[in-house]
């Protein structure tokens, strides 16, 4: 069944892992997607392996000007959006309390809070009445994972924003959620010990690491009709990891 058949969807940060099987499957599912990369030759990869209905516009999700030639483009190719999946976002893991450098605070806030924020915005004029806005947080956002305060707080925002936008968005019936992976099976752990990838699969209740189609699994549900009447929520598909 194409749950997504004649929509329009944009997804950031979709040259890889979750988000580029999220464009995958929601171009399955019947809808034309734009996705965005920082990088040229990986997004004309994903491009390529995503193979029809996809346009693929290089730029940072934490730059205003990127940002406006992506919606020019898509204004240009489609007029609208009918769903839009703000998902690129960059952390640095390792940074207790005492080594936080404005670098690092400034980075990770510029992409996670300020380039959410202008993703969604600048989108606004182009979606459609009764649309559906996801974006990407985190269990890290519940959790006191160490040397991860800065990216903690940043998925904190992230999941503040859909509560109020919620609101903001009430008379125009345009939905807005958050969806958190935990320990997904991606880039991430390439070059991570065995050791230290057991330990985080020794933290989920469900006792492995979740895989990319299982994100693009509940971000099409939170696209679809199926979650017609599901908004401001936040969606963990952590293997239970936040939730004990």
């Amino acid at each position: 069944m194409e749950k997504l058949k004649g929509k329009t969807a944009v997804i950031t940060g979709a040259t890889s892992g979750m988000a580029l099987a999220t464009a995958k499957r929601f171009v399955e599912e019947g809808a034309y997607v734009f996705i965005t990369g920082r990088r040229q030759q990986p997004l004309d990869e994903a491009v390529k392996a995503i193979g029809k209905n996809v346009t693929g516009v290089q730029g940072d999700a934490g730059s205003l000007a990127d940002l406006d030639r992506l919606y020019e483009t898509v204004k240009a190719k489609k007029g609208s959006i009918d769903i839009l999946y703000a998902s690129a976002g960059i952390g640095d893991f390792n940074v207790p309390l005492g080594s936080i450098t404005e670098a690092v605070f400034d980075n990770t806030f510029n992409v996670n809070v300020r380039g959410t924020l202008f993703t969604v915005q600048k989108a606004l004029p182009l979606m459609r009445d009764g649309g559906s806005i996801i974006m990407t947080g985190s269990i890290a956002s519940v959790k006191g994972f160490p040397g991860m305060s800065v990216y903690n707080a940043s998925k904190a925002a992230v999941r503040s924003f859909a509560r109020t936008w919620t609101m903001d968005l009430k008379a125009r019936k345009i939905r807005v959620n958050v969806l958190s992976p935990g320990s997904i099976d991606t880039g991430v752990f390439v070059g991570v010990p065995g050791e230290v990838k057991d330990q985080f699969i020794s933290l989920i209740p469900m006792g492995r690491i979740g895989e990319p189609r299982e994100i693009a699994a509940a971000a099409l549900f939170l696209a679809s009709d199926d979650s017609s009447f599901i908004t401001g929520i936040e969606l963990f598909v952590d293997g239970g990891t936040a939730q004990i």
